[in-house]
């Protein structure tokens, strides 16, 4: 298989710089044009490459893995896993994407009530205020045409802000419709407020990180209880056991596989739990 392999791979090399010489010398002999250095066939791959990894994901590296030990113990037991931990790995991913996300968002309402006080302070009046430092700070996210419209043209400031906080990491927003409400129709100073939110809203922030903190040691245990799995088939590999035979063409391997496979899913279950329910917490 692998001399068939290298043989396939030198046969589209040949064919590509044999198409790229035509070409070159269709280049040359028409006088127009810049010839390219290298042949189009390699930089067309890369490019799909590319491509084609930034569309996938990193968790088709599950599929690549479980085809690789499917080849390496001649079964295709490594490949349904792998597929079936395909979706996992994308949950994971996108779970992962998101909590970036609302950090994110969480920062930007932070620096737009910050440059909200800092507009009002210089004297503008609370709507001007809002549309610059709404311009400057993006803490509005989607929203931000809707609350510009509402600042721009005296609407409903307090419940397009309220609307906006529905966004994932954007609670911070309600204080800030509270704040203007008071200020509007109280006459009391949004600047001071706005101060007060901000310091709430940091000190929220920087006890979670404190907490993730915490829990790092937590999540590194769930992270070296999936790897264990692998690092103990090397470990086999290397001492000339055969583990791949073993687990997956005989009996007692596939018992051990199953209920090591069971126990597996248990532990790292149960490891995942304990850490969402303190971050709940």
């Amino acid at each position: 298989m692998a001399a068939a392999l290298i043989c396939l791979g030198a046969l589209v090399r040949l064919l590509g710089e044999r198409h790229y010489g035509v070409r070159r010398a269709r280049l040359l002999l028409a006088g127009g044009g810049v010839v390219a250095t290298g042949p189009p066939c390699w930089d067309q791959a890369r490019a799909e490459l590319r491509r084609l990894r930034g569309r996938l994901g990193p968790e088709w590296w599950a599929l690549a893995a479980g085809l690789l030990l499917g080849l390496l113990g001649a079964s295709v037991m490594p490949v349904f896993a792998g597929a079936a931990g395909v979706p996992v790995l994308r949950r994971v991913r996108l779970a992962r994407q998101a909590r970036l996300s609302r950090e994110r968002r969480t920062d930007a309402v932070i620096a737009l009530c910050g440059a909200l006080a800092a507009e009002v302070r210089a004297g503008r009046q609370p709507g001007e205020a809002l549309l610059r430092a709404a311009q400057d700070s993006g803490g509005l996210g989607e929203a931000q045409a809707a609350m510009v419209a509402a600042a721009r043209f005296g609407g409903d400031v307090p419940g397009a802000l309220a609307a906006a906080a529905r966004q994932p990491g954007a609670e911070g927003l309600l204080g800030l419709a509270a704040c203007w409400r008071v200020a509007v129709d109280q006459g009391a100073g949004l600047a001071a407020g706005l101060d007060r939110l901000e310091t709430a809203l940091r000190a929220e922030r920087d006890r979670r990180a404190d907490l993730r903190a915490q829990l790092a040691g937590a999540r590194a245990t769930t992270v070296l209880l999936a790897v264990l799995p692998a690092l103990g088939l090397l470990l086999g590999a290397a001492m000339g056991a055969d583990p791949l035979h073993v687990l997956l063409h005989t009996g007692p391997g596939l018992g051990c596989l199953t209920v090591g496979s069971a126990f597996e899913a248990a532990g790292m279950w149960w490891a995942v739990r304990i850490v969402r329910a303190a971050g709940a917490v």
